[in-house]
């Protein structure tokens, strides 16, 4: 089996490679006769596709999606939808010098010695292209989701740098091209990392993702926790290296007294005086919002010399040329927001199919 597939009853599967004539995915299990058209996907394909800054990969791809199936009269039919974007920028002479050699940071190296071949071309099916596909699907899945449920993703660090979370703006957050909700970071950062651009290096990044709407009861206590499938869909995003819910692995700092979203009754119900949880218990959504973080390392293609080998077993110097991103957690911005609609929409089917509307015997 390849795992090229993710979710419960909203599932997706990608297809396609960095180089090849056209990515996708095929979705299976959206509900029918939600509304939704190619130009209400291209408003998140387009946040994430290359070449929009200087601080961006400068293939210049429109990502432009095209819906094959499973949308008739402007509304899902229930059958699966399948999603392509047609790539239109490769340059694959760019990789011809990295055919017989293994890029450090890269997939290369495992991905030969798994399957005894690989796509040096981009990366091919390792490569981050794939993340477009993801993008598309979240698209639909955010169709589904309606309008009660928001989902917002933003950089709060770069490199060893900070956002200040008391000057955290949300209408911020589309006026720079880092996605930060905070001006001053913003300023700062462009300068820093076109250090970096100019320096032929690259930098990591930090991306929170919020959820706000989620309903109370969402996940399962053991094996389909919410925060499990979240980890998970954040975890297999391509360089990213870490995830944390909530307070995450500063929750190994506090102590019971202060990690404890002490609870009383308002005028709605329950009330939540902090959220420490990031918005699940138990593996079961609290009603508040959900808050996810993940790390992108720093992007691994860079015009530096790095040591390493060839297929053959020569030591050699390598500089990895192309059109890549100096800070590649930019365009992983959007894709976060995807994955987590993703499975917002696939725990909420889940919800209903076991637990319906009125947690008993099924009537017809």
């Amino acid at each position: 089996m390849s795992m090229n597939s993710f979710g419960h009853l909203f599932r997706v599967t990608t297809w396609g490679e960095s180089h090849g004539p056209a990515l996708g995915a095929t979705v299976d299990g959206c509900p029918p006769n939600v509304p939704v058209d190619a130009a209400m996907l291209q408003q998140w394909l387009d946040k994430r596709k290359p070449g929009q800054n200087k601080f961006t990969t400068q293939r210049q791809e429109p990502d432009a999606v095209e819906i094959l199936s499973g949308v008739f009269e402007g509304k899902t039919t229930g059958t699966p939808v399948q999603l392509m974007i047609r790539n239109t920028d490769q340059r694959s002479k760019d990789y011809g010098e990295i055919a017989q050699s293994f890029r450090p940071g890269h997939a290369d190296y495992t991905y030969f010695t798994k399957y005894g071949n690989r796509d040096y071309r981009g990366g091919g099916r390792s490569s981050a292209r794939e993340t477009a596909a993801r993008v598309a699907a979240g698209g639909l899945a955010r169709a589904a989701l309606g309008d009660g449920i928001e989902i917002k993703g933003y950089m709060v660090q770069m490199g060893d740098r900070k956002i200040d979370r008391s000057r955290f703006d949300w209408g911020e957050i589309k006026r720079n091209p880092f996605w930060v909700p905070d001006a001053k970071a913003a300023e700062d950062w462009a300068g820093y990392l076109d250090g970096l651009r100019k320096d032929h290096n690259s930098v990591g990044a930090v991306i929170e993702v919020v959820a706000s709407g989620v309903p109370a009861g969402l996940g399962a206590p053991v094996y389909a926790k919410l925060d499990t499938d979240i980890a998970a869909a954040m975890m297999s995003i391509n360089a990213v290296k870490a995830v944390e819910i909530g307070a995450g692995m500063s929750a190994a700092m506090l102590t019971g007294v202060e990690n404890a979203d002490e609870m009383r009754m308002g005028p709605d119900g329950v009330e939540f005086s902090s959220n420490h949880a990031g918005g699940i218990l138990g593996g079961i959504s609290t009603g508040q919002d959900i808050v996810c973080r993940f790390a992108v390392k720093p992007t691994s293609s860079i015009l530096t010399p790095r040591k390493t080998v060839t297929k053959d077993g020569r030591e050699i110097d390598l500089i990895t040329k192309g059109r890549h991103d100096p800070c590649v957690g930019i365009r992983a911005v959007p894709v976060g927001e995807a994955m987590m609609a993703c499975v917002i929409l696939d725990h909420l089917l889940l919800h209903r199919g076991q637990i319906g509307t009125n947690q008993g015997k099924i009537d017809v």
